[in-house]
């Protein structure tokens, strides 16, 4: 379940990029909270700890903004494209005892039957929640399934409390028979084709028309 993770909030007045490059130079990351009808917030949290924090996805802040203790849900993290590091959070309000709509990641568990092909459809499920009680993932066990079996969104055993907001007939994980190198094969050569692709011989054919005639030592 979320974990609450306790941060200190500076209330910040300057805002405009030069402003953000000077509170990530600080070690400092922009922030902004909002909802419940209450005027956004502009915070800088700290850099090291907010990093920490949002590896989890749905992370449940506590903030102590200048004195004022509110909670907080990780909402967006927005990125440096390259360095990959953490340039501004969306965080929305949220109380405790409160339902939020959450994505929650499908997790996998256990090995489908041999010769098959497991594919997950859905890679989250939106549910909604308790803030304060998010799963870190709904898991789905494919141990021992045989190709045609079918998880629905409906058969995921979900945590007390959750309730399913994605569409109840949406196909999460599908185990069909893997194909056989014959039908790859097939496939590929069909597809060759359809592009006017003409197949090269095969090494052995090439190199079997390129060897030499063997001749007996008898022969003159």
């Amino acid at each position: 379940m979320a974990e609450e993770i306790h941060l200190s909030a500076q209330t910040r007045t300057e805002f405009g990029k030069g402003a953000a490059r000077r509170i990530r130079r600080a070690d400092m990351i922009p922030a902004v909270v909002y909802g419940h009808g209450e005027s956004p917030r502009h915070v800088s949290l700290p850099g090291h700890a907010t990093m920490l924090a949002v590896k989890r996805e749905n992370a449940v802040l506590t903030l102590d903004v200048e004195g004022t203790e509110v909670l907080a849900l990780v909402k967006d993290v927005q990125r440096e494209h390259r360095r990959r590091e953490i340039e501004h959070l969306d965080l929305v309000l949220v109380r405790r005892g409160e339902k939020v709509e959450v994505e929650v990641a499908v997790h996998l568990e256990g090995e489908a039957a041999p010769e098959t092909v497991v594919t997950v459809d859905h890679q989250t499920l939106l549910l909604e929640v308790d803030a304060l009680r998010i799963p870190e993932n709904v898991v789905v066990s494919v141990e021992g399934a045989e190709a045609g079996t079918q998880v629905l969104a409906s058969g995921v055993t979900l945590p007390a409390g959750a309730t399913l907001v994605t569409d109840p007939e949406a196909l999460v994980v599908n185990v069909s028979a893997a194909r056989t190198a014959e039908e790859l094969d097939a496939e590929l050569a069909e597809a060759e084709a359809e592009a006017g692709i003409e197949r090269d011989e095969s090494d052995e054919e090439a190199e079997a028309e390129a060897a030499p005639i063997a001749t007996s030592d008898d022969e003159s």
